[in-house]
């Protein structure tokens, strides 16, 4: 893994862990949560970060 990918990875992880904070307070639906991930998912290309998208949420 390039230290490329690794900054991304991490800032991926980073982002996501506060989207999901928002989706357990309420503050954004389950749909939205899935429209970011899928935002955040093309904008950082992280490697490990596309095996947890695809687990549901619920």
């Amino acid at each position: 893994m390039s230290e490329q990918q690794m900054k991304n990875e991490k800032l991926y992880q980073a982002t996501m862990s506060m989207v999901r904070k928002m989706l357990e307070n309420g503050d954004i639906s389950e749909q939205e949560y899935c429209q970011i991930d899928t935002i955040f998912l093309e904008k950082y290309h992280p490697i490990f970060g596309t095996i947890f998208s695809d687990i549901s949420l619920t």
